[in-house]
C-alpha cells in the first residue's frame, strides 16, 4: 500500500482493521501534530500494518478482554512528526531511539520490527490508589503477555507497551519506586509474582 496522497487514500488507510476491536485511526491522532499541523501519515504503511496487527492482536486485545476498553494515550508517530517533537522537546526521543517504537513503520539499529503504543487502563484507576500500584499491573502483564518492553508514568499510569519481534522484556516507570523494575539478568525476572495481583480478572483472550 503506497502512502496517502489524497484524503480519500488517508480515509482508506484509516479503515485498515489491525485486530478485532483496533483499526489503525484509533492510533493516528496525536496532539503535536493536530497543534502544530505535521501530518501524521505513515511512509511506510505496509510495515505499519503488519508491526500495528501484532502490537494489536497479541498485546492489546488481551488486555481489553481481561480489564475493559483501553485509553489510548499516544500510539503511532510519523518520522516528521517524532522529529519535530525531539527537536523542541515535547516529550519524544530521536527517531532512532524511537524506530520500532512509536514510529511503527521505521526499523531500528538491528532492522528489527516493532510498534508501541501509550496506554491507560480505567480498570487500574477505578480499583487502586496507592502509587507504587503500577507495580501490580506491570508484573501482571510480564507473567501474561509477550510484551517486549513497558514504561510507566504518573498520570492515569499511563504507560508505553511495546511489541518487538525481539522482546527484551524490560520493565522500568517514572512513578515511585522509579526506574528499572526488571530486565533480563536481575534476580525478579523469572521468579512469581503472582502475590502482586491477587484479585485481578483471569486473562481472556
Amino acid at each position: 500500500m503506497r502512502k496517502p496522497g489524497s484524503m480519500k487514500g488517508l480515509e482508506d488507510l484509516g479503515r485498515v482493521r489491525l485486530s478485532q476491536n483496533f483499526f489503525l485511526r484509533d492510533f493516528l491522532h496525536s496532539e503535536i501534530a493536530d497543534f502544530y499541523r505535521i501530518p501524521n501519515i505513515p511512509e511506510d504503511p505496509d510495515l505499519a500494518i503488519e508491526t500495528g496487527k501484532r502490537l494489536c492482536e497479541e498485546l492489546l486485545e488481551p488486555l481489553e478482554a481481561t480489564f475493559g476498553r483501553l485509553h489510548i494515550r499516544s500510539g503511532y508517530r510519523s518520522p516528521a512528526v517524532n522529529r519535530f517533537g525531539n527537536e523542541n522537546k515535547l516529550n519524544c526521543s530521536t527517531n532512532a531511539s524511537t524506530a520500532a517504537h512509536h514510529i511503527w513503520d521505521m526499523r531500528d539499529f538491528d532492522g528489527c520490527m516493532g510498534a508501541a503504543v501509550c496506554i491507560a487502563v480505567p480498570w487500574m484507576v477505578d480499583h487502586y490508589r496507592v502509587e507504587s500500584d503500577w507495580q501490580r499491573l506491570a508484573w501482571w502483564i510480564h507473567d501474561h503477555l509477550p510484551y517486549a518492553s513497558l514504561c510507566f508514568f504518573p498520570k492515569l499510569w499511563a504507560f508505553n507497551i511495546q511489541w518487538h519481534e525481539r522482546p527484551k522484556r524490560v520493565i522500568q516507570s517514572y512513578v515511585s519506586p522509579r526506574g528499572i523494575l526488571t530486565k533480563p539478568g536481575m534476580a525478579n525476572w523469572e521468579s512469581d509474582h503472582s502475590e502482586w495481583y491477587t484479585g485481578f480478572p483471569l486473562l481472556k483472550s
